[in-house]
């Protein structure tokens, strides 16, 4: 990045900001910094900035208010989301209300540099574009030059560039952009857009952005199929005069196969560790369990009680590998699911059932109550026990000694909602919106001796979403957590059975 560009960082998390501040100090940036959403609008008041860098979870103000603002008052402001995994159905909903890119936590540095120069790139472009409106009234040589110089810019682009009118003749491209669809021979300019794999998925595009209904941006993702398959992302606006006119459309078009594969070798990483780890330590488990029997010996009580913890240490890596191995299956997409018409009821049952001596053995009373006509759904009977599962065991964890757990199911609207509450040990507002990051876990003096991997909700959001439901938790610190799950019901399949309540204590 030649030219000196302006950047706002807006996260309520310090580490973030700073690290961030780290990673781009080599970059021509003037970086500014704004911990919440009040303070960045202030500053934005203040000064413009190309770009800002935009979390979605802050106190004071979030960042879909913030985005809001900024897109009714400064309509032209490039807006990057930074993201959780737990917020990607959010960070989709600011794309559409105007932000332009979105990236996830955690991320490498490589990643935030390439989504940085992206949307600087962009700014290049508008900031180009609005130059030659202004210097429409100068001479031809100079228009000529501007040409020739947005020419260079764009040739020197990493990513492919595809500029047609409103008839889809392909006015400009670049050399990257042949490099990525293998187009040889003659230049594209002044012919209709060719016949490619690639093309006859954003022709599509293109033909929205042109219509005076349609969308003014479209971003897609797609794959060129053969022996070592391509992934292309492809971002598309339509370009309009002064009038408001539309004029053509501009795609700018990136190769993110190498994204991909990482993401594919660090899934089939954990899988292939997890594997050769869950062999050796469910031998060490069943050793263990022989020699607490006394069937290798006598053994002293002393001997029991450390024998004990480290079974406890066994079962808890043996209950992560069983978490990891779930979860690289939902991620690569190996996860298979058998979805038939369910009724929950009888399985939220046995699965209460099942978790009352955890319950017991705490002295807490487990309740599950159901509301008249509990609809049906079309699920995956082993995906439900999962959730219910780990909703239920989680609220026992962290509920003390005689506290109560209440699994409430009934109709609301199209959906059927499981409802896990407890009065336990709570969250604090800092913890709430992370507990669906993986391998998170509340560091407090309370939960320092309860066991986890960190997976269990993260496993449990993915299993939900791959029922088209969603989830969300309220919870207040030392008063208890509520965990609310919609799936969503077949129309006019209804369970005729009345309100039933079942306690175990």
């Amino acid at each position: 990045m030649n030219r000196s560009f302006s950047l706002l960082i807006v996260d309520d998390e310090r580490v973030i900001r700073e690290g961030i501040q780290r990673i781009l100090s080599r970059e021509n940036l003037r970086i500014s910094l704004a911990e919440d959403g009040l303070q960045a609008w202030e500053a934005m008041q203040k000064q413009p900035y190309d770009l800002v860098l935009l979390d979605l979870i802050m106190p004071q103000m979030g960042g879909m208010e913030l985005l809001e603002r900024i897109k009714n008052r400064y309509p032209d402001q490039i807006v990057v989301i930074i993201t959780g995994h737990a917020t990607i159905e959010a960070a989709v909903e600011a794309m559409k209300s105007g932000a332009y890119d979105f990236i996830t936590k955690p991320f490498l540095p490589d990643q935030l540099r390439l989504s940085l120069r992206r949307a600087l790139e962009k700014r290049t472009l508008e900031m180009e574009a609005v130059q030659l409106r202004e210097e429409r009234e100068k001479s031809l040589k100079d228009i000529a030059m501007e040409k020739s110089r947005i020419q260079t810019i764009i040739h020197c682009m990493a990513s492919g560039v595809l500029v047609t009118d409103r008839d889809q003749i392909v006015v400009l491209h670049n050399p990257a952009l042949a490099h990525l669809l293998k187009i040889s021979g003659d230049p594209l300019v002044g012919k209709p857009l060719p016949d490619n794999p690639l093309l006859k998925t954003l022709t599509g595009s293109i033909a929205q952005v042109l219509t005076e209904e349609g969308p003014r941006t479209i971003s897609l993702e797609t794959a060129l199929e053969g022996p070592d398959p391509v992934y292309l992302r492809a971002h598309t606006a339509a370009v309009t005069g002064d009038q408001g006119e539309i004029l053509g459309s501009v795609s700018v078009i990136e190769d993110i196969t190498y994204l991909k594969a990482v993401d594919r070798m660090k899934n089939e990483f954990v899988a292939m560790v997890s594997h050769e780890l869950r062999s050796p330590l469910s031998a060490i488990q069943q050793q263990i369990s022989v020699i607490r029997q006394g069937l290798a010996g006598a053994v002293t009580e002393k001997q029991q009680e450390l024998l004990g913890r480290s079974q406890e240490r066994v079962d808890g890596l043996l209950d992560m590998i069983r978490d990891l191995l779930d979860i690289s299956k939902m991620e690569t997409g190996r996860s298979f699911q058998q979805k038939e018409l369910l009724n929950l009821f009888p399985l939220a049952e046995k699965t209460v059932a099942f978790l009352q001596p955890q319950a017991e053995a705490k002295n807490q009373t487990l309740t599950l109550r159901t509301q008249p006509d509990l609809p049906l759904i079309n699920a995956d009977p082993r995906a439900m026990e999962e959730i219910l599962t780990n909703l239920i065991s989680n609220a026992i964890k962290f509920t003390p000694e005689g506290g109560a757990i209440q699994v409430l199911l009934k109709p609301e609207f199209n959906y059927l909602l499981i409802q896990i509450s407890d009065n336990g040990i709570g969250l604090a507002p800092e913890d709430l919106h992370r507990i669906f990051d993986k391998f998170y876990r509340v560091k407090s003096e309370k939960t320092r001796k309860i066991v986890g991997t960190g997976l269990g909700l993260p496993i449990v959001k993915q299993l939900v979403e791959a029922h088209l439901g969603y989830i969300q938790a309220e919870s207040q610190l030392d008063q208890g957590t509520v965990f609310k799950v919609l799936i969503p019901s077949i129309p006019g399949e209804r369970i005729p059975d009345g309100s039933i309540t079942v306690e175990t204590k």
